[in-house]
């Protein structure tokens, strides 16, 4: 079963889960109703990689599993195989609008980048090596849908994980045995945790100190774990038709909290644990960054490029799309889908093998142009959908049912444009809310402005690791060594 279709990922959410919402046992994740909007487009891209429309660039016959898998997991030796892996990642998240950012290939990518540098985990143990060669040969075998866990509870930012006031809060390791690694506490904020598969730990950032060796661990169990709850926040879904919610209706993400009470980890899911040097050196060393960076510049281009589309037509719907102020910001809004197209790219063009394994990798500086610049990019389009749509945002029927009422004549009336009517400006107007004055929406933006981390430490990381800085310094002293 190396590709499922959409009705076996649903089957498999069926397993008896501990889910929470709203202070109430969620019985079967796939029929609640906040949920099911989410599971039901995930389920439609499982069905994608068997639509022979689309069935070779989502998927792909492995040589090193005998069998065919899904895009994401395969090991990229060739330029080809990068450039495919783009499109897979764009023929994914084009359905979706690029709105699922955890979606399955994002995590199956990383997973390929883990499983294909045992050398990095042997540094722990012969047996963290094979456990993590086996668990991705397992998640490929089986097309299964990952979320991660990465950060701590936001407790006192002042201390360290061992220095808070409970030093159990933060998940750490409070027992070892011959079975596995026993863990307690918890962990957020885990993307589409009531609906995942399995759940991929590991702490981030990096900046684990002495003292802190017990919360230094990376692991996977599944969702279904005995011990593990996942807590969610409030939905954001909306629940009416498509046409008056054109994204909330269908594709809100929801993120949860986890929390393990005395979870059993068994060996063969463990992948580091106890070692702070070697856990700060994981992102950096495992190389994840440039395979994951990968995909989540190829979906950000989706949802750019969606935006710029939603802002074209939203100024010819005003008769503004010839205004020398709105074509401007056009250009502005087109220049920012090209950078961020141009990343994923120049990264192909840039790739270099890694003799470690031979695995051919997207450059990191092209990049990590694109997850410096998508956190400002995101919310500034967000801001151009605010200006061109102005107060005509505030003033939009309950449903466009409404146009099909008594008082339909007089809604057309009042909220046609330049060359478009009543209605189908208002569906317009409806996905710009959606964007840009919904909790959805909100969320959204909230979320594209740290999907990177911290954007200071993100670029001082940047600088601290350019690869080209030595050129360009090379260069400026030849020409100062030569006046």
């Amino acid at each position: 079963m190396a590709v499922r279709t959409g009705e076996q990922f649903i089957a498999g959410l069926r397993d008896g889960r501990d889910v929470w919402y709203d202070g109430k046992q969620v019985e079967d994740v796939t029929r609640f109703s906040e949920f099911e909007p989410s599971i039901a487009a995930l389920a439609r891209g499982y069905d994608l990689q068997h639509d022979p429309a689309h069935r070779d660039i989502a998927t792909c016959a492995s040589p090193e599993f005998g069998e065919r898998i899904a895009r994401a997991f395969e090991i990229p030796r060739t330029m080809e195989h990068l450039r495919l892996k783009r499109e897979s990642f764009i023929t994914t998240a084009t359905p979706t609008c690029g709105m699922l950012g955890r979606g399955p290939d994002f995590l199956n990518a990383m997973i390929m980048a883990l499983g294909v540098k045992p050398t990095f985990f042997a540094e722990c143990s012969p047996q963290c090596a094979d456990a993590i060669t086996g668990y991705y040969e397992y998640i490929a075998r089986n097309d299964l849908y990952l979320t991660h866990a990465l950060l701590d509870p936001q407790l006192d930012k002042g201390k360290l994980r061992h220095e808070q006031s409970d030093p159990g809060t933060p998940l750490r390791v409070v027992e070892r045995n011959s079975d596995g690694l026993v863990v307690h506490g918890m962990k957020r904020i885990a993307t589409a945790a009531p609906y995942a598969d399995e759940l991929l730990v590991w702490p981030f950032p990096p900046t684990f100190r002495p003292g802190e060796e017990d919360y230094a661990n990376v692991f996977a169990i599944p969702m279904n774990t005995k011990g593990l709850k996942t807590l969610c926040r409030r939905s954001f879904a909306s629940h009416g038709p498509r046409e008056d919610f054109p994204l909330s209706a269908q594709f809100d993400e929801m993120d949860a909290t986890v929390v393990f009470d005395h979870v059993l980890v068994p060996w063969d899911r463990v992948f580091l644990h106890g070692d702070i040097a070697l856990l700060n050196r994981l992102y950096k060393e495992s190389r994840m960054r440039e395979i994951t960076a990968h995909q989540t510049n190829a979906r950000l281009e989706v949802k750019l490029g969606f935006i710029y589309a939603l802002l074209v037509e939203l100024a010819r719907a005003a008769g503004l799309d010839q205004h020398p102020g709105t074509m401007e910001m056009l250009g502005e809004a087109a220049v920012r889908v090209e950078v961020i197209r141009s990343t994923t790219r120049s990264a192909e063009l840039q790739a270099t093998v890694d003799a470690d394994n031979g695995v051919l990798y997207p450059d990191l500086p092209a990049l990590q142009a694109g997850r410096a610049l998508g956190p400002i990019y995101y919310p500034e389009m967000i801001n151009m959908i605010r200006k061109i749509s102005g107060g005509g945002l505030i003033q939009l029927p309950v449903s466009l049912a409404e146009f099909d009422s008594p008082i339909g004549e007089a809604l057309e009336k009042s909220l046609a444009g330049a060359g478009i009517s009543g209605r189908d400006k208002s569906a317009l107007m409806k996905l710009a809310w959606d964007l840009c004055g919904s909790e959805f929406g909100a969320r959204h933006e909230l979320y594209e402005m740290n999907y990177a981390g911290e954007r200071s430490a993100l670029l001082a990381g940047i600088q601290r690791e350019y690869s080209r800085a030595g050129h360009y310094r090379d260069h400026l002293t030849a020409f100062m060594e030569g006046l």
